[in-house]
C-alpha cells in the first residue's frame, strides 16, 4: 500500500473493507456473548447456604451485572467506529487523518480500522 498519495486506491479500501467487516461480525458475536450473560441471570444455588454467603453472592452478581453493562457499552461504541469507517470507505475518505490530511500508516490501520489519527496527530494530542 503506497503511504504517499492522497488517498487509499480502491483496492487498497476494498481489502481494508474486508478486515472491518470481519471484525464486526467478531465484535457483534462478542456483543451477543456479553449481552446473553447480562440477561441470563443464572440461580447458583444459594437458597441452602447461609444468609452471610447468599448476601455477597447477590452482590457479586450486581458487579458482575454492572461489569457486563460497560462492555456491552465499550463494543457497541466498537462496533458503531467500525461502521463509521465503512461509510468513509464508501466516501473514499478511509485512511486520511483528520487532523492532519495525511494518510494513516495502513499497518495502524490493520490494528486499529476504525482509526481517525495518524500517530503523528495522536502524539499532537499529549
Amino acid at each position: 500500500m503506497i503511504e504517499n498519495t492522497s488517498r487509499y486506491s480502491d483496492k487498497d479500501l476494498a481489502e481494508f473493507k474486508i478486515l472491518i467487516l470481519d471484525k464486526i461480525q467478531k465484535a457483534q458475536h462478542d456483543l451477543d456473548l456479553i449481552k446473553s450473560a447480562y440477561i441470563n441471570d443464572q440461580n447458583n444455588g444459594t437458597d441452602d447456604t447461609s444468609p452471610t454467603f447468599k448476601a455477597f453472592d447477590e452482590g457479586s452478581a450486581v458487579n458482575s451485572k454492572e461489569s457486563n453493562s460497560q462492555l456491552a457499552i465499550r463494543q457497541e461504541k466498537f462496533i458503531r467506529d467500525l461502521k463509521n469507517a465503512l461509510i468513509r470507505i464508501e466516501n473514499k475518505t478511509y485512511g486520511i487523518c483528520r487532523v492532519t490530511g495525511k494518510l494513516i500508516n495502513s499497518k495502524r490501520l490493520e490494528l486499529v480500522p476504525h482509526a481517525t489519527l495518524s500517530i503523528e496527530a495522536k502524539n499532537m494530542q499529549k
